[in-house]
């Protein structure tokens, strides 16, 4: 695979569109996540073979696991642990030293302990890995984390304030900032909406943002790889 100069260290994807995929193809909308999984698997992949070390993916948002039909999010959360708990996936971490974890208030909405288990087992054998970070958004909130944050900074009552200090207080306090964000399917060329907060300050500072009109389960490898390269050409100036 050729080499890309100006990788972006770390992508955050917001996956939207595949229940309207479904939709347009006479399908049930569980089996447009179905086909969204296989687009999860692929792009990670090909983000960690361009050499890009942070892939962060929004596999479910606070509203999704509780404003949508409860038999989509069992097939949600059924899916999310066929993936943590299939053996090929555990074998692919370990070989490619992938770090695992998952971020978000899914444990506090649902109340899955086996799946807590799943997820901790693997964060656990992966923990010492840092070549590869892998961070899965589930029930995550951006405005829920800052909300956190803040009660835990009341709570501490520190004598001197300062961003440092918040940030620590963050769920998302280990990763490191964004560079391109890529939120698929978007309604209007040009046109795009934010999520639960996903663009706090601390975590999307300075970001790219690309929003194709492309719905998640269209959006190929190869769509990914030429997003990379666009984004490699573009001079960021951070303010200046």
């Amino acid at each position: 695979m050729q080499l890309i100069q100006n990788l972006p260290p770390h992508v955050l994807v917001i996956p939207d569109g595949n229940g309207r995929w479904a939709e347009k193809r006479g399908l049930s909308r569980s089996e447009g996540h179905h086909e969204g999984v296989k687009r999860f698997r692929e792009i990670s992949k090909t983000a960690f073979d361009l050499g890009i070390p942070h892939f962060t993916f929004w596999a479910a948002s606070v509203d999704n696991l509780v404003k949508r039909n409860p038999m989509e999010i069992k097939v949600l959360v059924s899916l999310f642990r066929h993936e943590i708990e299939d053996r090929n996936t555990r074998d692919s971490f370990i070989k490619n030293q992938v770090r695992f974890r998952v971020i978000g208030k899914w444990h506090e909405i649902l109340g899955d302990n086996k799946l807590l288990d799943s997820i901790q087992l693997l964060q656990d054998r992966t923990r010492e890995f840092n070549k590869h970070f892998l961070t899965i958004f589930f029930g995550y909130c951006g405005e829920s984390e800052v909300d956190e944050a803040e009660r835990i900074i009341y709570r501490q009552q520190p004598k001197h304030l300062n961003p440092g200090f918040f940030r620590e207080a963050l769920w998302t306090r280990d990763l490191i900032p964004v560079d391109l964000v890529i939120r698929t399917a978007a309604e209007k060329t040009n046109w795009t909406h934010n999520s639960a907060g996903i663009l706090n300050p601390w975590l999307t500072p300075d970001s790219q943002i690309f929003s194709p009109r492309i719905l998640w389960p269209d959006f190929l490898p190869d769509i990914f790889r030429q997003t990379v390269i666009d984004y490699s050409k573009i001079t960021r100036r951070f303010g200046a």
